[in-house]
């Protein structure tokens, strides 16, 4: 019988939901974001229609984790704002001129902490994020989504996370009006971070 064919009486089985792992108990220590398994994304209305989406190929990161006392921990991130890609070799070409990230003036994005608070493996991290030269405060709750031990003996963790923000805000204020009504490009911009971070060995007296 075909999926379309089936009756209201039948039950689907949904596919179990993702096993996390657990290669610690406390993640409490210093760690460095890990660039090839990490992805700093967003996305942005077009046309009133459909998404664009793309993403940083180059950045770098480290942070403090206290889960005693939360708010003694720290995040710290650098993008090189010309690594933007979107799938669109023109389109990424503006993105780089002083409509949007201006990258001969302003080559990097950043977003500094000032503010960490925890609710079990629920972080909220608020900070000053630059970009353009202009500097905003912005709240980005974050969910732990595991630990391991990774083949080479690293230790890992992993936390999703996503804010929407106007980019207007950041002086990205390019846009155009189109003929059905709207704008080409929507203000709101939905930031999405998948990280990976690698715990820092401390080192030996």
């Amino acid at each position: 019988m075909g999926l379309f064919n089936r009756t209201k009486d039948q039950a689907v089985t949904e596919a179990p939901a993702e096993a996390t792992s657990v290669a610690v108990d406390d993640i409490s220590g210093d760690y460095t974001i890990d660039p090839s398994h990490t992805r700093i994304g967003f996305s942005a209305r077009h046309a009133m229609v459909t998404k664009v989406r793309g993403h940083f190929d180059e950045f770098e990161g480290t942070a403090h984790v206290d889960t005693t006392t939360p708010a003694n921990s720290s995040v710290s991130v650098t993008i090189q704002a010309a690594s933007v890609t979107t799938g669109n070799e023109q389109r990424d070409g503006h993105l780089k001129t002083p409509d949007f990230f201006d990258i001969a003036n302003h080559p990097q994005i950043t977003f500094v902490s000032t503010n960490v608070e925890r609710d079990g493996t629920d972080w909220d991290i608020t900070g000053d994020l630059t970009i353009n030269g202009v500097t905003k405060s912005v709240t980005v709750p974050f969910e732990e989504t595991g630990s391991a031990k990774d083949p080479f003996g690293n230790t890992r963790v992993g936390f999703e996370g996503g804010i929407t923000i106007d980019r207007t805000e950041w002086n990205l204020s390019f846009n155009a009006a189109l003929e059905t009504g709207g704008v080409l490009v929507s203000e709101k911009v939905k930031l999405e971070f998948d990280v990976s971070a690698i715990a820092l060995v401390p080192s030996q007296a």
